[in-house]
């Protein structure tokens, strides 16, 4: 089936020091996740990344190994790969919504994450967006990493060459600081 949607893909960041990408697979459809792994695969040696892959037994596993991988200090970045197939109870709902929510809260930490996790109705639509020459969603996922990867770098030098981190101000209500009436 023929999709009208347009794909907008980023080149990939230049990476100036070596990258390690460590890439959480929940295999339970195993045939969706070779797809997603090989195209997460493809992407990373393309950006001169190296990737390691590990197995956990479901999504609602892969936050909590990649939270306890990022503590490791090992990797400088993660490709979040799976399967969630709706079926006939709640459990989709519960397991879509609780790894997304937990791999949310990490990146909101600070770690880099590329979120893979395919949630679907049918088989057949995971294999679309799994296929590598297809929507490539597990490459997608590698890149989305390695974006965040090179933004985190930049941050981090701006940092170390002296400047102050950037930051927003937010003002809800009030006058900012130093600004009085005339």
């Amino acid at each position: 089936m023929a999709s009208n949607t347009q794909h907008h893909e980023l080149a990939l960041p230049r990476l100036e020091a070596p990258t390690r990408l460590l890439a959480v697979v929940a295999p339970y459809y195993k045939d969706v996740t070779d797809g997603l792994l090989a195209g997460a695969q493809a992407t990373a040696q393309a950006a001169g990344a190296s990737l390691d892959v590990v197995e956990v037994p479901g999504a609602l596993e892969i936050p909590t190994a990649i939270g306890m991988a990022a503590r490791s200090g090992r990797y400088d970045g993660f490709v979040a790969l799976g399967c969630v197939i709706r079926g006939e109870t709640t459990h989709y709902d519960t397991v879509c919504n609780d790894s997304s929510r937990a791999l949310t809260l990490l990146g909101l930490q600070g770690v880099c994450i590329g979120n893979g996790i395919l949630t679907v109705e049918v088989l057949a639509q995971a294999e679309v967006r799994a296929d590598p020459a297809g929507q490539n969603k597990g490459g997608g996922a590698a890149a989305a990493a390695l974006h965040l990867i090179a933004l985190s770098r930049s941050w981090t030098e701006t940092r170390k060459g002296g400047q102050p981190p950037p930051h927003d101000v937010i003002r809800l209500a009030g006058e900012l600081e130093g600004q009085g009436k005339a």
